[in-house]
């Protein structure tokens, strides 16, 4: 799939949305992309995750022994990524504000892991999970994301294969622009609301 297939899979199932929103870093932009949307058609979901599994280099991917994505938005596209390379899934929580392993989930020491995320904007949620990991035992030999709206601005310490890379800027919230601050701000996601509210 090329980027303009992959945007029209988004704009297809009404992923990117138009406003002003808060977005988990805390910042503002008035795109959000709702990869749960994306996610929620199996088949789409698999397509993406296929497409993103073919521009991992063979000599990572030959490496990768399990797929480990953050909840709750690296969920789905971490179970489809180990669908597509035929690999397990887990998937980190925080019941307590940090990242860990629950459910009975555990890694071998040193087993090479594919950390996999829906979206990274700061990658801090990346990298938090990405040392979770690694306290885990497991050994992160490569990061992957359905779409880096950081425009390549966040950065790892393992190789990052993002499916698609936007451009879209955010905000801190005492910066914003005029036509951002004239909106009302919601926060979408599972817990989508009015921003303050």
């Amino acid at each position: 799939m090329n980027e303009d297939q992959i945007l029209q899979e988004f704009r297809d199932s009404d992923a990117l949305l138009e406003g002003h929103f808060v977005l988990s870093s805390g910042r503002h932009s008035m795109r959000y992309l709702q990869c749960a949307r994306l996610l929620m058609q199996p088949a789409r979901a698999a397509r993406m995750a296929e497409a993103l599994a073919a521009q991992i280099p063979q000599n990572i991917r030959r490496t990768i022994d399990i797929v480990v994505s953050p909840a709750m938005g690296g969920v789905i596209i971490g179970h489809e990524m180990g669908r597509a390379l035929g690999l397990e899934a887990l998937f980190l929580e925080r019941p307590e504000g940090t990242f860990e392993l629950r459910r009975g989930f555990r890694l071998e020491p040193g087993q090479k892991v594919l950390m996999m995320e829906d979206v990274v904007t700061t990658g801090l949620s990346s990298r938090e999970a990405i040392q979770a990991i690694r306290e885990a035992g497991g050994d992160v030999v490569a990061a992957g994301a359905l779409v880096d709206r950081s425009n390549g601005a966040a950065q790892f310490d393992v190789p990052f294969y993002p499916l698609v890379t936007l451009d879209v800027p955010s905000y801190a919230p005492d910066q914003l622009p005029p036509e951002l601050a004239a909106i009302p701000a919601i926060k979408p996601g599972s817990r989508a609301k009015v921003a303050g509210a």
